[in-house]
């Protein structure tokens, strides 16, 4: 039990020290910020998730002691509370039978969560920038305009209003889309790590067969409905659970394309070119958050035979 709690307290030391790397300013600082769930959720799937409860914790008390009560609290609501959620969810199971097998969480609803997640973290964090949606709005404004304007007391050209008009916009579905990518992201790694140190307690799934419920695709269309019709906080966390859904969508196109690619010849080259297009271009998830959304209502990966038999083991799967 000693060594539990001390791997814990080690893995949120080393998420708040991640954490704080931010205020170092340097160029490696966001990349690091990025990985701070990662020691949360390696210790909650290698160990349990009371060792991601008190990892998390500890980094939060940790910093609130050393940067106050803001940055803990953005810590909480993006980083922390994210990541222990996920590890809980990653190691949630029911047996239906005294001496049956463990059925365990599906991963394609912990895809689900973590879309929940980034939605509601981005949201709760607006409160510490500004009172309302307006004055957050007006504090974007004033940052890119900083940003871009040599003289950030003369009135930006036309161009320049227009540019810091869409990325005031763009901005927040992009933090809650960062949010979920990275958390995703860190789990992957994090169970990559506990397997490979014999620790992971669940199988390793076949992330090309994960599905989501066919009621994701309904609550994306209501997203997109409350997001026309609503304006202020409303309005605003549609628009947030409508980009992170589109993603959790577009997850499900990208398992189908290597489910349904499974032996047959270039499989390597089309999905690195998949990939590598959606990666840099951006908008390719899109297509694949249709093609996702297609899976969803009506399966297209059951019309594929070799998707289930003569394929690669799941524990070979990106």
């Amino acid at each position: 039990m000693v060594q539990l709690w001390l791997i814990a307290f080690g893995a949120g030391a080393a998420s708040a020290l991640l954490v704080a790397t931010v205020a170092s300013g340097s160029a490696i600082a966001l990349p690091l910020f990025y990985l701070a769930p990662l020691p949360i959720l390696i210790v909650g799937l290698g160990w349990s998730q009371v060792a991601a409860l008190v990892a998390g914790s500890a980094a939060a008390v940790a910093l609130a002691l050393a940067f106050g009560l803001e940055l803990m609290l953005a810590y909480v609501a993006g980083v922390g509370l994210p990541a222990y959620v996920l590890a809980y969810l990653a190691l949630m199971a029911r047996q239906d039978a005294p001496d049956g097998p463990l059925v365990w969480f599906p991963v394609g609803r912990i895809v689900l969560a973590a879309a929940v997640l980034g939605c509601l973290a981005v949201a709760a964090l607006i409160p510490l920038v500004a009172g309302s949606i307006e004055d957050y709005q007006a504090a974007l404004r004033t940052l890119f305009q900083a940003m871009l304007s040599a003289d950030p007391a003369t009135p930006a050209d036309a161009d320049t209003a227009r540019l810091i008009d869409l990325l005031v916009t763009v901005m927040p579905p992009a933090a809650a889309l960062i949010t979920m990518v990275t958390q995703i992201g860190n789990l992957w790694i994090a169970a990559h790590v506990a397997r490979m140190s014999g620790r992971l307690m669940r199988p390793w799934p076949d992330l090309a067969a994960i599905t989501v419920p066919q009621g994701t695709v309904a609550l994306l269309a209501g997203a997109f409905i409350g997001a026309s019709l609503s304006s202020g906080f409303i309005g605003l966390v549609c628009e947030l659970l409508g980009a992170t859904l589109v993603m959790a969508l577009a997850f499900i196109g990208l398992a189908t394309l290597h489910w349904i690619t499974r032996g047959a010849g270039g499989r390597t080259l089309v999905l690195g070119t998949v990939w590598i297009a959606a990666l840099a271009l951006g908008w390719p998830f899109a297509l694949l958050a249709v093609l996702g959304a297609i899976e969803t209502l009506f399966g297209i990966r059951r019309r594929f035979r070799r998707g289930g038999t003569g394929g690669p083991p799941a524990a070979n799967e990106a």
